[in-house]
């Protein structure tokens, strides 16, 4: 049951500890310019050399605005699901610090079958991206099957086309991997449409810390109840509803907002590589709604060792979100809710330096970047 999905999916663990080692010049997440980063008076002085209300309002608001820089998810607690996962070579070589992962805009490639049919993917098939396939000219083709990389894809489909998506992993080794895409004509004829993904490597964070051992090992107590909520959150991503229970586009859980940031993010602490972090960290004010992505099934809302608050929602098809570190949570286990629902407010439970939501999506076992599916845009 174990497969790559347990390789160490942290289930809102995540990737800072920044208020623990932040030095003065960074602890707000941002180097002020030495007039400000120097003492009242000096900042003082620096506000009055401004010429209008406008910059010292830009400021302050940049002041403001960096008090919820630092909050995040602690990433030296890592869930290990079916038993310790080590870490791979690849993220034993990493340098001290890489430059943050770069989104750039969905790209689109196509195939041509023959007989009327066309493949059509669009998205990122870099580590953590998401591909959406569409297939065009199949009608009639109600035996539709598609291979990706050794697994089968859920098909949905409307008046135009077949569609499914590819969740590529964050630790998916880079490489070109085969698509197959096959089924029956209407003229009864079989065909088979083949063509490969090629899985780039991601731009990942790399921090190296160094921290208190007590931020490193858990007693026995508290991982063995880790290891529980651990392998209970596995199965979960292991199973596949087989309806699609979403419609329309996927949408950012907090209002107004629109880009998180250390999703992937490595950190070696105390010279031990730990998990990458699988979800984006959005940081906010406490008590900051909470909504749905996207409609669903509610599969988890309690509170759990790393991440607090939790609320796991299943869409149906293999892809799922995850909400942690709530301050308190509006859903029960079994509800159903519509997209855009309050769900819960933003907190600081579980283990995080401060109020933020950790955001996870999972796609059929693929721990990819939740932006993906919200810049997919309709479906």
């Amino acid at each position: 049951m174990c497969n790559s999905l347990s390789k160490s999916f942290s289930t809102g663990v995540g990737t800072a500890v920044s208020r623990l080692v932040a030095t003065p010049s960074t602890k707000a997440g941002v180097v002020l310019p030495n007039a400000l980063g120097s003492g009242v008076g000096k900042a003082n002085r620096y506000n009055h050399t401004f010429k209008n209300r406008r910059k010292s309002r830009t400021v302050r608001d940049m002041r403001i605005s960096n008090r919820y820089k630092t909050a995040s998810c602690i990433s030296t607690f890592a869930i290990f699901l079916c038993g310790a996962a080590l870490p791979s070579a690849a993220q034993k070589q990493a340098p001290k610090t890489t430059p943050a992962v770069r989104h750039s805009a969905p790209t689109v490639s196509t195939r041509d079958c023959g007989n009327g049919l066309r493949l059509r993917l669009m998205g990122s098939a870099a580590q953590g991206g998401l591909l959406e396939l569409s297939v065009t000219g199949t009608d009639a083709a109600d035996d539709l099957k598609g291979e990706w990389a050794g697994a089968n894809l859920p098909f949905w489909s409307d008046k135009q086309a077949h569609d499914a998506l590819l969740g590529v992993d964050l630790e998916r080794a880079p490489g070109k991997y085969e698509l197959s895409v096959s089924g029956t004509l209407p003229t009864n004829e079989q065909f088979t449409c083949n063509t490969e993904v090629d899985v780039t490597a991601g731009r990942f964070a790399t921090e190296n810390l160094k921290v208190a051992p007590g931020f490193v090992e858990l007693s026995p107590e508290d991982r063995a109840r880790a290891d529980k909520e651990g392998q209970r959150v596995h199965e979960i991503f292991a199973s596949m509803t087989a309806q699609r229970l979403w419609a329309g586009s996927f949408r950012m859980p907090l209002s107004g907002n629109r880009t998180g940031h250390n999703f992937g993010k490595r950190r070696v602490l105390n010279g031990k590589p730990q998990s990458p972090h699988t979800g984006l960290d959005i940081p906010a004010p406490s008590g900051t709604p909470i909504h749905a992505s996207q409609r669903g099934h509610v599969v988890l809302a309690e509170n759990l060792f790393f991440s607090g608050n939790t609320v796991i929602i299943d869409h149906g098809l293999g892809v799922y979100t995850f909400y942690g570190h709530m301050k308190s949570m509006n859903v029960a286990e079994g509800d159903d809710v519509n997209a855009g629902a309050v769900i819960g407010q933003v907190g600081a439970t579980g283990r995080a330096t401060g109020p933020h939501l950790h955001w996870t999506l999972v796609v059929d076992g693929a721990r990819v970047n939740p932006l993906g599916i919200v810049r997919l845009g309709p479906r």
